[in-house]
């Protein structure tokens, strides 16, 4: 078991409905010290990559691809679930579908912080479906970014959204892929990974 599966056995919750709760370490209230091994592993598992910007989402994947970009010596953006009247100028929009809250939202990201010539590394707490990151790469394609990798902390392996975004060609590397969840007994089964 790695670093994150023993975090998530220690202080994870699983509630009815596929849901996992994490947010005592990773969506709420966040541990740092975690994160840095997360960038640390992001690090390892993209090497080689030219990547210089961190592509996220609002609000879970914030604090993550914040250390992360740490690591990579770069700035993090992130697609905003709203627009604001601090937003100038044209904008790249997705809709995307959230499995947690149940609704769709609109994410924006100002024309002026994507670029063709920029390399994308995108970071997210969870995958489950895959709309939060279809959304991700619809908003660099239109920008003529390059998707370089896709890093998530934690895969719903049995829901579509890993093989769904890994058949389109994307290197995508989760540091905890979660094949079974039994709310009655709180079990937690991993996949194994190399």
């Amino acid at each position: 078991m790695n670093f994150l599966e023993e975090r998530i056995v220690k202080d994870g919750i699983v509630k009815e409905g596929n849901v996992l709760k994490v947010d005592s370490f990773l969506n709420h209230q966040m541990d740092i010290a975690l994160f840095e091994q997360m960038g640390a592993e992001f690090l390892k598992r993209f090497e080689g990559r030219e990547i210089n910007k961190i592509l996220t989402i609002e609000a879970s994947g914030i604090g993550i691809a914040c250390v992360v970009a740490r690591y990579f010596h770069c700035p993090v953006v992130f697609a905003k679930k709203s627009k604001s009247i601090n937003i100038e100028g044209d904008m790249y929009i997705a809709e995307v579908e959230s499995f947690t809250h149940k609704n769709k939202n609109q994410v924006i990201v100002s024309k002026k912080f994507l670029k063709g010539d920029d390399h994308l590394l995108i970071i997210d707490d969870f995958l489950a479906n895959g709309c939060a990151l279809q959304g991700l790469i619809s908003i660099a394609t239109s920008a003529g970014a390059t998707v370089e990798g896709i890093g998530i902390a934690i895969e719903k392996g049995f829901q579509p959204g890993g093989q769904i975004i890994r058949n389109l060609g994307y290197q995508l590397e989760s540091l905890a892929i979660v094949d079974h969840m039994d709310a009655s007994t709180g079990k937690i089964t991993f996949r194994q990974q190399e």
